[in-house]
């Protein structure tokens, strides 16, 4: 977890309206460049965490999930759909509203259909509004979702998933206070291990 690790302690934070601090990192956004190592650590850490059997397609939300799920995908062999925040009218599409700590939007899901077993992958959990609405939106189509895994999770705040009874496995957890990533678990097992990240 070293790259992870060090990237965290070298990414700028931002403050959003509200007074939201915004990690800009290069798994969530490619900025700073996003180093192929980094992306492999992260990746092979999935593919080891994540729950893969029988799973039929990997779900990820546009934008921030897509180059990591595309990465798993190559790995697994297993499908990928992205949740586009574009609506395109194909048949069985079907729209959702996600609600994060600093925007709102419609997004559209194709391409999973009922009794398919999916993987949701993506890159922050923060505020889980994003996540709900995947997860809810899965939920109504009738398709099993096996595991959620995210990178990294935000904790300290408000968590729209808190109360779902819906598991999410990270590979690391971190809090940003005063303009600083602190790494509150390394593993994403739910051990704190409060440390700031260097």
């Amino acid at each position: 977890m070293d790259k992870l690790r060090r990237s965290l302690h070298e990414a700028p934070i931002v403050e959003k309206e509200g007074g939201y601090e915004y990690l800009v990192h290069p798994i969530s956004n490619c900025v700073p460049m996003l180093d192929p190592g980094l992306l492999r650590e992260v990746v092979n850490r999935i593919v080891r965490k994540a729950d893969l059997e029988g799973v039929d397609e990997i779900v990820t939300p546009a934008a921030m999930g897509i180059h990591i799920s595309t990465a798993v995908s190559l790995m697994t062999d297993i499908p990928l759909v992205v949740i586009r925040k574009r609506e395109y009218g194909l048949d069985g599409e079907v729209a959702l509203f996600q609600e994060t700590g600093y925007s709102e939007s419609e997004m559209y899901i194709n391409d999973v259909d009922e009794g398919d077993r999916v993987l949701v992958l993506d890159d922050m959990l923060s505020t889980g509004g994003t996540l709900r609405a995947v997860t809810d939106a899965l939920d109504g189509i009738g398709a099993e979702v096996v595991d959620v895994v995210v990178v990294m999770r935000k904790v300290g705040g408000e968590n729209a998933l808190e109360g779902s009874g819906r598991e999410v496995k990270t590979l690391i957890d971190i809090r940003v206070e005063d303009g600083e990533v602190v790494v509150v678990d390394e593993n994403g097992d739910g051990e704190e291990r409060s440390a700031t990240a260097t």
